[in-house]
């Protein structure tokens, strides 16, 4: 058999070469589609926070993720655990991500500074909310709640109350937060100034609601004849409330916190706590994406620490507040 050589016409030979260069321009026009889609990918936020099983940081995290995406970024909460290990494996997924700025909730006032120095090193800012590290120029900017001023009115108001004399017990959150100490400070800075106001128990319940209630029904055994226990924050000070209830107590042992939570606030409403220290999360939550913001668009001046003003929350002036803020404010 003999094979003859196929000849194509000129009409043929056309229509092949304009398949061949509308192949070539499909392809041109995908790859410049990625490397336009590359161009134009969402900058983002990561927000990591210590931990979320506590109502306070959820409020912090949200709110600093809300605003993040308000401003036209994607964000991303990352939940810490308060488990430093953990927070460092938030950080090396956020720098291994290229995420342009970090909204940061810490662990650890000494612990996490290597995390921050990690992200400053790969041109990542952080900026600290609520909780501080101990290094000065880590982050770009660390806005804090004023701790040891609130305590030092939660200080004398407790005061007031027991007239100046009695036996209580104070409950400390994580040893490693600087807001643990400092709120402590505050406190005694006023209490001890009066001899007749005996500390019988001082322990820690690592801001946890459920350690706070054993660590109180713990110190009632030895000690039952308490009038007052302060807790360095609001979950403690519902534990506290809790154990002594189940002891029979809670009519005779005023119970004091700090965060201004939304079970605090309504049981300060109710007559069965105090009062508490009211924070601003939102507050915190926004500026510090606000600041990251501003940092991304080319500013640099920001103040290393800035401070938020606390507010005591009474039986008498409960009213004008609300969860996490005053009753006015509506964001």
């Amino acid at each position: 058999m003999i094979f003859q050589k196929k000849e194509y016409t000129n009409m043929q030979k056309l229509f092949y070469i304009n398949i061949r260069l509308i192949l070539w321009l499909c392809l041109l026009f995908a790859f410049a589609c990625v490397g336009c889609k590359r161009s134009q990918e969402q900058p983002r936020m990561a927000v990591i926070v210590s931990t979320l099983n506590n109502p306070w940081f959820v409020v912090l995290g949200e709110t600093a993720a809300e605003k993040a995406r308000e401003l036209g970024y994607e964000a991303t909460i990352f939940d810490s655990q308060n488990n430093t290990s953990k927070e460092a494996e938030h950080f090396e997924n956020v720098i291994a991500a290229g995420y342009n700025a970090i909204l940061f909730n810490p662990t650890d006032a000494d612990g996490s500074i290597s995390n921050v120095l990690r992200a400053k090193k790969a041109n990542i800012p952080v900026f600290c909310m609520d909780r501080e590290i101990n290094d000065k120029d880590a982050a770009t900017s660390q806005i804090l709640s004023d701790s040891y001023g609130g305590c030092v009115k939660i200080g004398e108001y407790f005061v007031r109350n027991l007239n100046e004399k009695g036996k209580y017990v104070e409950i400390l959150g994580l040893v490693g937060d600087n807001n643990t100490w400092n709120r402590s400070y505050g406190f005694h800075s006023v209490v001890d100034v009066f001899p007749e106001l005996e500390m019988v128990a001082q322990q820690t319940a690592d801001f946890d609601r459920n350690k706070a209630m054993d660590v109180m029904e713990s110190i009632l055994q030895a000690n039952p004849d308490i009038d007052a226990v302060f807790c360095g924050n609001d979950a403690m000070a519902m534990g506290a409330y809790q154990a002594l209830l189940a002891a029979g107590k809670s009519g005779s042992v005023q119970v004091y916190g700090f965060d201004g939570a939304r079970d605090v606030i309504q049981s300060i409403a109710e007559g069965k706590i105090m009062a508490t220290g009211m924070q601003y999360p939102k507050l915190m939550a926004k500026k510090s994406a606000e600041m990251a913001h501003r940092y991304l668009q080319g500013n640099r001046d920001f103040d290393a620490r800035i401070p938020v003003a606390v507010d005591l929350v009474t039986q008498e002036n409960v009213e004008k507040f609300q969860a996490f803020g005053k009753a006015n404010d509506n964001e």
